[in-house]
């Protein structure tokens, strides 16, 4: 028994410690990725857009940033994911903002929002982790992005998404040993 608990203990060891490996290679051309993809949206965001709609940077893209650039075999990175999670989240965000009367019931519409999110992506196939928080931001962001109603879908949300999935094309590509989207896949 003492035997079997050992060797439990070292396969589960060994496929733990073989799954958190990453390549040297893979760190620098996340970085890249990352910092290109972000970098951008926040140029954008900065010195293209007048400082009253200064609405570009969503902190879910630094959490979509993580899975495309950092994590790119997994099923949550692929494009339709990234696209479909962000944009359908934000649609049911806005939704549940018009909805839900605001700021008395703002932890309501808080909550609705991301539970709603979630049953949303995974009944379309469509989970990315990100869209949660691009959900909850629709209800919980600053005046100015409740403000935006539907128009926070198309800018910053599918604006900014189709930004990282740019540069997440260009840079996982660039490398011989890296692909994205995984398997060829784009839906």
């Amino acid at each position: 028994m003492k035997h079997r608990i050992k060797r439990t203990y070292r396969i589960a060891r060994y496929v733990i410690y073989r799954e958190t490996l990453v390549d040297k290679k893979d760190i620098a051309w996340s970085f890249l990725g990352a910092f290109l993809g972000v970098g951008l949206i926040g140029f954008l965001n900065q010195y293209y857009l007048p400082v009253r709609d200064n609405l570009f940077v969503l902190g879910s893209f630094g959490a979509s940033a993580v899975l495309i650039y950092g994590h790119t075999q997994s099923p949550l990175a692929q494009p339709r994911n990234l696209i479909g999670g962000h944009i359908l989240s934000a649609v049911t965000g806005v939704s549940i903002c018009m909805l839900i009367p605001w700021p008395e019931y703002e932890w309501l519409a808080g909550a609705l929002a991301v539970s709603c999110s979630i049953v949303v992506m995974q009944v379309t196939k469509t989970v990315h982790p990100p869209g949660g928080a691009t959900a909850l931001l629709a209800v919980a962001g600053s005046a100015k992005i409740r403000a935006l109603g539907f128009l926070y879908v198309l800018s910053p949300v599918a604006s900014g998404v189709f930004i990282l999935l740019l540069i997440a094309f260009i840079v996982n590509n660039i490398p011989g040993h890296r692909s994205y989207p995984a398997n060829g896949k784009w839906f």
